[in-house]
């Protein structure tokens, strides 16, 4: 059911950017956060169908969008969300920093947690908003959260960028653990912007939606898209869920602002479909991704390379501490570029915490992650 496409020569930022991004063109690329997967034949269909309609011009959400992500939460997530909370969107970063215009002023604090997904750090420097860095415990091959300095940094910030699930480690925020959070941004009076952009792919743990906590609805924005659930990162057609009326007129009123309004006729059409009818085709893709990354911790371990893989609770990205193998970081990235041939995203990326650490994309068939893993092993060798 699922296999490699074959990308090259199609705009890739995968494959065609690679070059740019390693210097050279001779490696497996295996970095950026999209899949080597097909879509789902319903969404394929959908695109095809609008695409025979020889015009493409300007698009309204109609009512089946909104239908479709309340019918998606609701099956998914156990959440009711109201027709009026949905705010259409371009795509998930942008919306992050029309949160961070909207809700805060030059200067103002705000929180996140690296190591993590390099656009939170750079939205918040670009708005000449000050960072706060909560940065994650790291004990045991196991990421948590510090309570502590969350606390002491919720004192100083008016705006909490939540990552759930988080990216790259690939943790899954018990229920027990959002609560906390909730209870100090309540208590400090810190809005919570949350990017679950992942939720759909989530393997024994549960998600759950920082909106479906009643107590903290009305001071919260949920920012999603099914682009990584479904391939279609391309399609920009994303979504915010805002319950509270005035943060949702700020929102808007900044999202107007920036120009971004029109909707993608395509997009639309991909969303409907996937939502619609593509949980069947996601029930198997985790399956597939969920050997994919078996596979890989599998094949370390037995060839004892000294990589230890972080537990991957969600997304198909794995989340590698290469600490072991004794190379300074930018020596780890010239080692796996150009010894192992391989394209992975550098842990510095993610920030400081990130030194030592690679992520890999599983999004693939295990075909290519059989030849990524023996170029790793062959690379090891030849550097003991």
């Amino acid at each position: 059911m699922f296999e490699a496409v074959d990308r090259q020569g199609t705009y890739s930022v995968k494959f065609d950017e690679a070059k740019q991004k390693f210097g050279t063109d001779d490696l497996l690329p295996l970095w950026v956060a999209d899949m080597d997967l097909a879509s789902p034949l319903c969404v394929q269909k959908a695109i095809k169908a609008r695409a025979a309609h020889p015009l493409y011009g300007y698009t309204i959400y109609p009512e089946n969008y909104f239908r479709s992500i309340q019918n998606w939460i609701q099956k998914r997530f156990d959440w009711d969300v109201e027709r009026e909370w949905i705010v259409p969107a371009y795509g998930v970063v942008p919306s992050i920093n029309f949160a961070i215009n909207a809700y805060t002023q030059e200067g103002d604090g705000i929180i996140i947690q690296s190591p993590l997904y390099p656009p939170f750090a750079a939205s918040v420097h670009r708005q000449k908003r000050t960072l706060l860095d909560n940065v994650l415990c790291y004990e045991e091959g196991k990421y948590s959260m510090d309570f502590e300095d969350f606390e002491a940094k919720a004192r100083m910030a008016k705006l909490f960028l939540l990552c759930s699930p988080h990216n790259p480690t690939g943790r899954v925020w018990d229920k027990e653990e959002l609560e906390r959070v909730i209870d100090i941004c309540l208590e400090h009076d810190v809005l919570i912007v949350s990017d679950e952009i992942h939720a759909d792919i989530v393997y024994e743990k549960t998600h759950h939606n920082i909106g479906s906590f009643e107590r903290i609805a009305q001071k919260c924005i949920i920012l999603n898209a099914p682009s990584k659930t479904f391939n279609i990162a391309g399609l920009n057609s994303s979504y915010a869920i805002i319950p509270d009326r005035k943060l949702r007129k700020a929102y808007i009123h900044e999202q107007r602002r920036s120009g971004i309004t029109n909707g993608n006729p395509f997009g639309i059409e991909a969303l409907m479909a996937a939502y619609d009818e593509g949980e069947a085709w996601l029930e198997a893709l985790k399956e597939y991704l969920s050997a994919n990354i078996a596979f890989v911790k599998a094949f370390i371990e037995e060839h004892m390379i000294p990589i230890k893989c972080i537990t991957t609770e969600a997304t198909f990205l794995m989340w590698l501490d290469c600490k072991a193998l004794g190379l300074e970081h930018k020596a780890l990235v010239d080692f796996f570029v150009n010894q192992a041939k391989l394209g992975l995203n550098d842990g510095e990326s993610f920030g400081e915490a990130g030194s030592g650490f690679m992520r890999l994309n599983v999004g693939t068939s295990k075909e290519v992650l059989e030849e990524a893993m023996e170029r790793l092993f062959q690379a090891y060798r030849k550097m003991i």
